[in-house]
C-alpha cells in the first residue's frame, strides 16, 4: 500500500511538474522575445548612429554652367555632352541676333570611380582639344564622418590646333598648349541650395604680347537654386586677376542659366557673355559686356550611358 500510494504521489508531482513548467515557458517567452527584439534594436540604433551619410545631388549636372560643379559621375557612367554658344544678341538682325553663328563642342566625360572622373573635347571656336582628370578627395558628409564641404582638384589641359597666320614661323606644340589647375570647394546647405568657390590658376605657354602674362589667377563662384522637383536656376561669375596690358577692354565671365532634367537628359539653357568653353579660354579670351548686349544665348544637352554597374 504504501508503495502505491508513494507511486501515485510521484505520478501526481510529475503531472503538477510539468503543468507549471509549460505555463513558466509560456509566460517567459514573449518576455524573452520582448528582451531580444530590444536588443536588436538597440544593435540598429547604434549602427544608424555610427554610419556616414554622403550629401548627393548638390547640382544636377557635372557643370554649372560653363565651370565643373562638385558633382562627378558615378562609376561606369559614361556622360555625352553636346555644349552650343550662339553670337552675341547686338548683332543684330543681319545675324539674325546672333542665331547664324556658333561654336559647338563635344565632350565625354566618363566615370572611373565614383570620386575620379576623366573627360575629352572637341571645341570649333577655337578650334582646340582639351582633357582633364577630376578627382574628389573630399566629400561632404554627415554621421560618424561629419565633413561640412566637398572639394575637388580639376586638371585641365588645352591643344589650341588654329592654324597661325604666319606659315614661315615655327609652330612648336608645346606653344600651343594651356593648363588649367582648379579647386571646387563646395556645400549643400539644403536640400534646394547648393553654393562653390573655384581658386584657379592657368598657365598658356604662348601669349599675345610680350607684356601679357603667361599665369592667370582667378576666383569663381557658382550657385545652383531649385525651384521644382526638375527645375533649378544656376549662376556662376569668374573674376580674373589684373593680367593684361589692356585690362579695361577685358571683362569678367558672367552666366545665368537654367537646368531642366528630363528622364536621362539634363538640359541646360543660359545667358553668357563668353562665346567658348572651355576654362583656359571663357575665363580669360573674351571683353564682351552685358551692359551693351554682348550676351550669348547656349545651351547644353547631356545624356547618360551606364555602361556597367559596380
Amino acid at each position: 500500500m504504501l508503495m502505491l500510494h508513494i507511486q501515485k504521489n510521484k505520478s501526481i508531482f510529475r503531472t503538477l511538474f510539468l503543468k507549471y513548467y509549460l505555463i513558466l515557458i509560456a509566460l517567459a517567452f514573449p518576455l524573452t522575445g520582448f528582451a531580444q527584439t530590444d536588443s536588436l534594436l538597440n544593435s540598429l540604433d547604434s549602427d544608424v548612429a555610427i554610419k556616414t551619410e554622403y550629401v548627393t545631388a548638390a547640382f544636377k549636372s557635372t557643370r554649372v554652367i560653363n565651370a565643373q560643379s562638385t558633382e562627378n559621375l558615378t562609376e561606369g557612367v559614361l556622360d555625352f555632352r553636346i555644349m552650343h554658344r550662339f553670337g552675341p544678341v547686338n548683332q543684330g538682325f543681319y545675324n539674325f541676333w546672333g542665331l547664324d553663328q556658333a561654336n559647338t563642342r563635344f565632350q565625354f566625360d566618363y566615370g572611373v570611380k565614383d570620386w575620379l572622373q576623366v573627360g575629352i573635347g572637341r571645341s570649333s571656336v577655337p578650334k582646340s582639344y582639351g582633357g582633364y582628370v577630376k578627382w574628389k578627395f573630399v566629400r561632404q558628409s554627415i554621421g560618424k564622418v561629419n565633413m561640412p564641404i566637398s572639394i575637388l582638384y580639376h586638371a585641365f589641359m588645352n591643344v589650341d590646333a588654329l592654324q597661325y597666320p604666319d606659315p614661315v614661323r615655327n609652330n612648336d606644340l608645346t606653344s600651343r598648349l594651356s593648363f588649367v589647375n582648379q579647386l571646387i570647394i563646395g556645400r549643400k546647405f539644403s536640400e534646394n541650395f547648393s553654393l562653390e568657390l573655384i581658386p584657379t590658376f592657368i598657365h598658356d605657354n604662348l601669349v599675345e604680347l610680350r607684356t601679357d602674362k603667361n599665369d592667370k589667377y582667378a576666383m569663381g563662384v557658382g550657385f545652383r537654386q531649385k525651384i521644382s522637383k526638375r527645375v533649378s536656376i544656376n549662376f556662376e561669375y569668374f573674376y580674373l586677376y589684373p593680367t593684361f596690358t589692356i585690362q579695361d577692354a577685358f571683362k569678367n565671365a558672367l552666366a545665368l542659366g537654367v537646368d531642366i532634367e528630363t528622364g536621362g537628359h539634363v538640359f541646360q539653357l543660359h545667358l553668357t557673355n563668353t562665346l567658348t568653353m572651355t576654362e583656359n579660354n571663357f575665363i580669360t579670351d573674351h571683353s564682351e559686356s552685358w551692359l551693351n548686349g554682348g550676351i550669348h544665348l547656349g545651351f547644353n544637352i547631356s545624356r547618360v550611358f551606364t555602361l556597367y554597374r559596380k
